[in-house]
């Protein structure tokens, strides 16, 4: 039997599939990693709501005790006696502390938040990008396999295209240059 001479292209194909199937491959493991930092951080961002919210409702509650006081001191007028009124006005002074300390606390956990959810748009950026370097690695993949089966070099080429618009998104991934 005569041995078939093997076209020199074939070692080439061979050499890019190898590259795109390592790319894609770090583009899956670099994309999970993505996703669930955005999946963590979402979480987070999440329990800084509520958070946000619970010093919301404490705060609006010392508000409301703060205008009753205030509308009974007023209605009692001249009637209150002076220890009365200290008293109302030590409490109104206990209650615009606290409502001040919520309002500068939510603050704090309202930046939180928002770092958060910088955090988890970014993250998603970068997922994003990896998965659409995946999605024409292996496609680029597929068609280098097939030509390879079929020794057509024209499919082959095709494939080289679609692979490079999977590394240009694999190092998207990274970079982000991309939007």
């Amino acid at each position: 039997m005569a041995e078939e001479k093997k076209e020199k292209w074939l070692n080439y194909l061979a050499l890019t599939t190898v590259i795109f199937a390592v790319c894609a491959t770090l583009s899956t493991f670099k994309g999970g990693n993505f996703s669930t930092l955005a999946v963590m951080t979402q979480s987070k961002a999440s329990d800084q709501w509520a958070y946000y919210q619970s010093k919301s409702i404490k705060g609006y509650i010392y508000e409301i005790q703060k205008e009753k006081l205030e509308l009974e001191l007023k209605a009692l007028g001249q009637k209150a006696s002076k220890d009365l009124t200290e008293e109302y006005g030590s409490k109104l002074g206990s209650y615009e502390k606290k409502i001040k300390k919520y309002d500068e606390e939510k603050a704090k956990i309202e930046k939180d938040a928002r770092d958060f959810e910088m955090v988890r748009d970014g993250a998603q950026k970068h997922s994003k990008a990896f998965g659409m370097a995946v999605i024409f690695l292996q496609i680029a993949i597929l068609l280098s396999s097939i030509s390879a089966l079929m020794k057509k070099k024209l499919l082959w080429l095709f494939g080289l295209l679609v692979g490079a618009a999977g590394v240009v998104y694999f190092a998207n991934g990274f970079l982000l240059f991309i939007k």
